[in-house]
């Protein structure tokens, strides 16, 4: 039996101003108290809470935070890129492991339609960064069982564009969750939107999974911005280098004496994790101050 007087627990999911909560006695769902709004704070999934007489009364302190979609508290997020039908696009994925480099959560690339596609482009980038990668093949029961144990006592979140397989994925993963999937649009060359909000799923070999809307959705500032001074160290490569450059304010992208470009034309970075940095700078150079703050 619940009990309402006072419990802890984690939100599994907000969805019209009810939040789904998961306690050492059950799953129940409450509203918050309204005095969050007026801290201008709001329970989001992933976050651990305290709940009195069936209201969140607190909200525990968040290791990281996405802005949107809201979750709180990952530990990873896991990027579904297929080989093709979308084909991958390194833009993209970069600023979003870029996000996770900078909110100190753990990047994991995972490639499905390693039959239609070749895999090894991507292979080539993110294994030479030390990012893991996995690939999944489902006639290989083991490329699945590698993806639960990577999952396994972790709050985890699945993203990538749309049609990637991410919920082919997280029924593979466990079948218990049966969530729905999307067909291919022919027309658009992209999956139709499935996913329409977070959400926390317990797996069966534990840890939290959340299915999100596929990033292709969402710009990048969405999920939280970062500052060009800052961006260098959201790229692992980078690294013990950025300090060897000749200038002090070296913007890494076009300057004489730059060790992280003397390193990309040696072969040691991959042109195209620079070329996604050089993209990405020029990007925060153009934010206002306003969306900073």
């Amino acid at each position: 039996m619940i009990n309402f007087a006072k419990t802890s627990g984690i939100i599994l999911k907000c969805l019209g101003g009810l939040y789904t909560v998961e306690s050492p006695d059950g799953i129940f769902e409450c509203k918050a108290r309204g005095v969050f709004r007026n801290m201008g704070i709001s329970p989001s999934v992933g976050d651990s809470v305290i709940v009195e007489n069936g209201v969140i009364s607190e909200i525990g302190d968040r290791k990281n935070f996405l802005i949107r979609p809201p979750l709180a508290n990952l530990d990873c997020i896991i990027f579904i890129v297929s080989t093709v039908s979308p084909s991958p696009n390194f833009l993209i994925l970069d600023k979003f492991i870029a996000i996770a480099e900078y909110k100190k959560i753990e990047p994991v690339v995972i490639i499905t339609k390693t039959d239609l596609g070749n895999s090894s482009p991507i292979h080539e980038i993110y294994d030479s960064i030390g990012i893991k990668v996995l690939e999944i093949d489902y006639n290989d029961e083991s490329s699945v069982q590698a993806v639960r144990e990577l999952l396994r006592g972790k709050i985890s979140a699945f993203t990538g564009n749309s049609g990637a397989g991410k919920s082919t994925l997280l029924n593979a993963v466990d079948s218990s969750l049966n969530i729905p999937t999307g067909e291919i649009s022919k027309k658009l060359g992209r999956g139709k939107h499935t996913t329409r909000h977070a959400e926390l799923y317990r797996l069966a070999d534990g840890g939290y999974i959340a299915d999100t809307p596929g990033f292709s959705t969402f710009e990048t500032n969405r999920y939280d911005i970062i500052r060009k001074e800052e961006l260098a160290g959201c790229f692992r490569e980078f690294y013990g280098l950025t300090e060897n450059c000749r200038f002090r304010d070296c913007s890494h992208t076009c300057e004489k004496g730059c060790a992280v470009i003397d390193a990309v034309d040696n072969g040691d970075i991959p042109k195209m994790r620079h070329e996604s940095y050089c993209a990405m700078y020029n990007e925060a150079k153009q934010l206002k101050e306003w969306e900073l703050k």
